[in-house]
């Protein structure tokens, strides 16, 4: 597979064309952002964890009837894709208050909610990514209300497999953003990735942050975080 002109380069990732039309590489990136790209820095290592726990976990969700993206890993940093049309929408699913949610609704970080929660954001860097609802996406007409069932039930399902796998492994589930893309004939699948970025991981006994908000708050111990969670999900 013969690696092409880039065609884009976000925070995380850049991807590139390939000799097949319907099929892209992205390249993970050490860059690391927060708050919208307002604070930026290098977390050393953190491209080859995302990208080898994306997969790993990209195949799980294969496994249990999730379609995505997913095609192969190349390399420590590069996977093979198919291309998609992003839904320009973040899928925010949240199991225990944390972060803006926590922030939003005056409730203490660490309050297990009575139910999930899923928030929807318009992506849009420029406008700080903000939250919309089922109208507002009908009414700008990002998704159909068909596929935004499907992406409901498939974010749901997502939560419950991550949820009883990561507590094997001592690791609670606090919340995750996900992305969604079509293929051309309208299926949609998931896309972009599940790691440490974008998923909140906490220790199961010790409530020890093991994500990007160690990065955020200026805990410390941000590539040992990453390191931790390869370790505890591939046994590396």
């Amino acid at each position: 597979m013969e690696k092409k002109e880039q065609i884009y380069e976000g925070k995380a990732k850049k991807v590139f064309r390939t000799d097949d039309p319907d099929l892209y590489i992205t390249e993970y990136k050490d860059d690391a952002t927060a708050f919208n790209g307002q604070k930026k820095g290098t977390i050393v290592g953190k491209g080859v964890i995302n990208n080898r726990l994306t997969n790993f976990f990209m195949k799980m969700m294969e496994e249990n009837g999730i379609p995505t993206h997913f095609v192969k890993e190349l390399n420590d940093r590069e996977t093979l894709v198919k291309r998609v049309k992003i839904v320009p929408l973040e899928v925010i699913v949240r199991n225990v208050a944390a972060g803006s949610l926590a922030k939003r609704l005056g409730v203490p970080e660490g309050t297990k909610l009575k139910s999930t929660v899923l928030e929807y954001c318009y992506k849009s860097d420029e406008l700080g990514d903000p939250m919309v609802n089922e109208y507002h996406i009908a009414a700008m007409d990002w998704a159909t209300a068909e596929e935004m069932k499907t992406i409901a039930d498939y974010s749901m399902k997502i939560d419950k497999i991550l949820t009883d796998f990561l507590a094997k492994n001592k690791v609670d589930l606090i919340d995750f953003k996900l992305e969604f893309g079509k293929l051309d004939n309208g299926t949609v699948i998931l896309a972009d990735e599940i790691s440490p970025d974008t998923c909140r991981f906490w220790d199961s006994d010790t409530h020890e942050k093991l994500d990007k908000d160690r990065f955020r708050r200026d805990l410390g111990g941000v590539e040992e975080a990453y390191q931790e969670m390869e370790r505890r999900i591939l046994g590396k």
